[in-house]
């Protein structure tokens, strides 16, 4: 399916595009064209200097924004598959630009669709998160908006061959704006900020995220929101782990920040699956859904009461294996 396939990956330049777009450079045979889609014209020629993005026949770097749906349709020219990874995210700039995060996350998101359709796009994966499950904050509610018109939208395809699923994690270990590089880079001052001792986090890595959303676009059949089973972690066992002598001083939970994180709610659970390796989310709207998606994916449903938070979690981190992970990822 990849392997002759033209991709475009929006929002490409971001720490996910990146491991993303490596790894499919690294197929044998890699896809036939990648489109790297950002509105950073530094960023695509940093990018573009190093390798394995550099002198890549394969690759093209097209400049827009997701705001602007002239620009996206003329990008979709000749794509099969889409990524769709560009969004705003940074929960305390959400909250003081409200709209500017609708523009992108909500507006953006629906400009892809529409393009997709009338460009003959076969397959869109779109990356969520685990704030948009019952969110807190402004960010994590455009999120879930961006979630529901993705579901949506393999309600309006008509005969087209057009699939679109979601995938939903938590924390990317080491992305730009997470917890680890932040404290890496305060432990020089011998002070690392904690927001409450008893906080924590589900925890993903790169690669992790790369394979489920390469999983993801050739096993879905439309509409699923797919949720890993990966590990959580205590915010204070990292930052024990990153700097053991350091002064951890509480200073309160952030605005439209939660103690826990959850990625099912308990009103998810009628609609959600057991697959192996990850949950999935289906849709809602008919019974006989939930047949289809069970069949398809050979899962089974969860009990009634579930609900997947990173306080719950039967999988925790301990301070050797954050400590591990660390060095592994080389942060």
């Amino acid at each position: 399916m990849l392997a002759d396939s033209t991709i475009l990956v929006t929002g490409g330049t971001g720490s996910f595009g990146k491991a993303l777009i490596g790894r499919l450079l690294s197929l044998d045979p890699p896809p036939r064209r990648i489109v790297i889609f950002s509105r950073d014209e530094l960023k695509q020629y940093e990018m573009s200097c190093v390798k394995p993005f550099s002198n890549n026949g394969s690759l093209r770097y097209f400049l827009g924004d997701v705001r602007d749906r002239d620009r996206v349709k003329r990008a979709l020219e000749g794509i099969d598959l889409v990524v769709h990874a560009a969004a705003l995210k940074q929960v305390p700039a959400a909250e003081y630009n409200p709209f500017e995060f609708i523009k992108t996350n909500v507006i953006g998101g629906q400009n892809l669709i529409e393009s997709a359709l009338d460009a003959g796009v076969a397959r869109i994966v779109a990356l969520s998160t685990d704030k948009a499950a019952a969110p807190a904050n402004l960010y994590g509610a455009t999120k879930l908006c961006s979630d529901k018109l993705f579901v949506a939208a393999n309600s309006i395809k008509g005969e087209r061959d057009f699939r679109t699923s979601v995938v939903r994690y938590g924390n990317v270990m080491g992305s730009r704006g997470s917890v680890i590089p932040f404290f890496q880079m305060m432990k020089n001052s011998g002070v690392l900020p904690i927001t409450h001792p008893e906080m924590t986090r589900f925890n993903i890595t790169l690669d992790q995220g790369v394979d489920m959303v390469l999983w993801a676009m050739q096993n879905m059949l439309g509409g699923e929101i797919f949720i890993p089973k990966i590990p959580s972690y205590s915010i204070l066992d990292v930052a024990e782990a990153v700097c053991p002598q350091c002064e951890k001083p509480i200073v309160g939970i952030r605005p439209g920040e939660k103690l826990h994180e959850e990625m099912i709610t308990r009103a998810d659970a009628p609609s959600t699956i057991d697959i192996g390796r990850y949950y999935a989310i289906t849709p809602s709207t008919a019974s006989e859904s939930m047949e289809k998606y069970l069949a398809h994916h050979s899962g089974q449903s969860v009990p009634e009461d579930f609900h997947y938070s990173s306080d719950n979690n039967d999988q925790f981190l301990s301070m050797t294996e954050i400590n591990q992970l660390i060095r592994s990822e080389g942060l």
